[in-house]
This record gives structure tokens, C-alpha cells and sequence, in this order.
């Protein structure tokens, strides 16, 4: 299965694994799973560690690929989809994920139940 994980997912799984359930780290961990940590989740906890509103003293790339993760671009096509995303949910990362994930077709792993609203596959 192929699953994409949600910011906060990846900052768990990287510093405080006890967070995330028991059901996330087991997808997780799966070796059946192609787990990917999209290029807006990244642009995220640097520009948020960069206005102090994030403690993250970790490199990105090299704990995602520690954790055996696929980066995921963002793509023009996926950005195109963000204008008829109705406006449940404001936080941009969040809603550059949402139209990633159903763009690419990938479940979305979050804790942010808001993104039932747009009907993509949610963990």
C-alpha cells in the first residue's frame, strides 16, 4: 500500500514514536507499505523551524531515508487541484497534502480528522 504521511506524522515518528498509534507505527513499519514524505511537509518544518514556531534539529532527508521513506514531490498538476478544494480546512501544508494525496491516489496517515471532509483515503 502506498501511504502518505502527514507533517506531524513524521516529526512522531522521527522524535516521539510513543505518539502515534499503534495502528500508524505498525503501517508504518510495514515493509508492505510504500511510506512517503512529500516535499511540502518538508518545506514546512523548515520554514516553521525557521520562524521558531518548530524545534526541529534533525536533517529531513537523512531521517526519512533512515526510516526507509520515499520523498514525494509536489507537482504543478497537484497544485492545480487546489483551486476547487473547498475551504474545510485553512492551513495550506494541510491542503497542499490533501490535493497530493488525491491527485497521486495515496491514503493520507494524519491525526487531523478535517481531512474527512474531502473524502481522500485516511488512515
Amino acid at each position: 500500500m502506498r501511504i502518505l504521511i502527514d507533517t506531524h506524522v513524521f516529526i512522531w515518528a522521527v522524535s516521539a514514536p510513543e505518539r502515534l498509534s499503534p495502528g500508524n507505527r505498525s503501517e508504518i513499519e510495514s515493509r508492505a507499505n510504500i511510506i512517503y514524505l512529500s516535499s511540502i511537509s518538508i518545506a514546512e518544518i523548515m520554514i516553521k523551524t525557521s520562524l521558531n514556531k518548530l524545534s526541529f534539529d534533525h536533517d529531513v532527508i537523512a531521517c526519512a531515508e533512515t526510516l526507509g521513506f520515499e520523498l514525494l514531490n509536489f507537482t504543478a498538476a497537484d497544485a492545480v487541484l487546489l483551486k476547487e478544494l473547498p475551504f474545510h480546512h485553512r492551513d495550506p501544508f494541510d491542503r497542499m497534502l490533501i490535493v497530493q494525496s488525491l491527485a497521486q491516489n495515496i491514503r493520507l496517515m494524519s491525526d487531523d480528522r478535517l481531512f474527512t471532509a474531502y473524502g481522500c483515503d485516511l488512515f
